[in-house]
């Protein structure tokens, strides 16, 4: 065969070729050598901080609010510990979880398939939870611009709702559904017990929750506190100079400042003219679980790490919340606001409302600690930080040198408030600590850490 061409016009053809050939060899490689970017550690805040805004929307209670949080963290948990050895399954130590099946093939990335998994159990349980299809579809599409394909996003998805679909299973059996078979609750007429306040004058918030089957404590009454110092209307008595505490406080600036910063009310209403309007705020479970977030973030821990603070932070929301109302609709007792309209002035109004249930322990005083507790656990005595979580309801940012500085804060706020009895300050504070170290007793028990 004749050439068609000089012997050097053929080899630069030939040499033509092989430099394209080579180019996209090299243009193969240097793509598949491309690392996809990490799903980040502060996603998980991201879910966590969507679901605070649908509790805010739906008025969520503040003992519900901590069941959601709880099932949500301990689904994106399990996840992880589906595909780790340092981070394994808390089947055997959360009460009455059984081992988990592992989902049917593999996640592209375990952190994306939890975040996943958070959502799909958010979104089950919450009222609004529809309104987390959005979120989950820009989550979907951040994760594309990290790396990842239509198919991969779509094996990760189903990994952690397998994963998802158990805890909810798990949750289906913890006795909240029974609670809306009991008798409404009726509040007494006794001397010195609780009666619904204005000026929402609304029902009693959960007074079975106590029935609702724990996460990490024994029971309900593990640590049964001390009783409340009882009603009386001696002017020489305890509780008269308890009732006069409150009333007296000279509150400054910062005082005020500090209870409006802590109110996490809401079910708090606003007048506007011949109207009620509900005012938009966080639930103290809501508070701290932002501040699991913003330390997380500051100490720039892993993903897996992140997800298991979240998660017994979350747990001793919840085991703390039912620890505290087992108490409160058992002593039964009469908030401030109504002693003392009776026996020291009858247009008394406290600084902030008096939320919907018996006074006696304080609830943010028990989950406060108990959420200090775990977080000093994890970041020292000493992690100061900058807490911007109410600021976008505008109540501005404060600065703590410690977690258990911002607890005691957030005691002392109920008094400042005029909403709590120092007595139920100071015992919440006790509750929430024996829970915050129980759970942790029982986690290095179990995890050896």
């Amino acid at each position: 065969m004749k050439s068609t061409g000089t012997p050097l016009l053929n080899l630069f053809r030939q040499t033509g070729k092989l430099l394209g050939w080579t180019l996209a060899v090299l243009l193969v490689s240097c793509q598949s050598a491309i690392e996809k970017k990490p799903v980040p550690a502060k996603s998980i805040g991201w879910v966590t901080e969507k679901m605070t805004d649908l509790m805010v929307h739906d008025i969520t209670n503040p003992p519900l609010a901590a069941r959601f949080y709880a099932y949500a963290c301990l689904s994106g948990y399990e996840v992880i510990a589906s595909g780790s050895e340092t981070h394994p399954s808390l089947s055997g130590l959360v009460n009455g979880l059984d081992s988990l099946s592992r989902p049917v093939g593999d996640s592209p990335s375990v952190p994306m398939s939890a975040i996943f998994a958070m959502v799909h159990t958010a979104a089950a349980l919450q009222p609004s939870g529809s309104e987390l299809g959005a979120f989950e579809a820009n989550f979907a599409d951040s994760c594309r611009s990290w790396g990842y394909d239509s198919q991969e996003i779509a094996q990760a998805k189903e990994y952690g709702e397998q994963i998802s679909q158990q805890i909810l299973d798990y949750a289906k059996a913890d006795r909240y559904r029974e609670i809306s078979n009991y008798p409404r609750y009726q509040p007494s007429t006794g001397e010195g017990k609780w009666y619904p306040t204005p000026p929402g004058y609304f029902p009693p918030v959960e007074p079975y929750f106590n029935t609702v089957r724990p996460f990490l404590i024994e029971s309900a009454d593990q640590f049964k506190p001390d009783p409340p110092v009882p009603f009386s209307e001696d002017p020489d008595s305890e509780f008269y100079a308890l009732m006069k505490e409150v009333y007296e406080l000279d509150l400054d600036r910062e005082k005020r400042e500090i209870a409006a910063f802590w109110d996490c009310n809401p079910f708090a209403l606003e007048e506007t003219g011949h109207l009620m309007v509900g005012i938009k705020q966080i639930s103290p479970g809501g508070h701290w679980m932002g501040i699991a977030d913003i330390a997380c973030q500051k100490a720039g821990l892993t993903f897996d790490e992140s997800m298991e603070i979240n998660t017994f932070v979350a747990l001793g929301l919840m085991d703390g919340f039912i620890s505290c109302w087992d108490e409160k609709y058992r002593s039964d007792r009469i908030r401030p606001e109504t002693a003392i309209r009776k026996l020291l002035n009858p247009t008394y109004q406290p600084l902030l409302q008096t939320p919907p249930f018996p006074e006696y322990l304080s609830g943010h005083s028990t989950i406060s600690t108990s959420s200090a507790v775990i977080l000093t656990h994890f970041f020292g005595d000493a992690f100061s930080y900058v807490d911007t979580v109410e600021e976008k309801y505008g109540l501005g940012t404060r600065e703590f040198s410690s977690f258990l500085q911002a607890s005691e804060e957030a005691s002392i706020s109920r008094l400042y408030g005029g909403i709590h009895f120092m007595d139920a300050i100071t015992r919440g504070q006790d509750q929430g600590r024996k829970v915050g170290q129980w759970i942790l007793q029982k986690r290095e028990a179990y995890l050896g850490q």
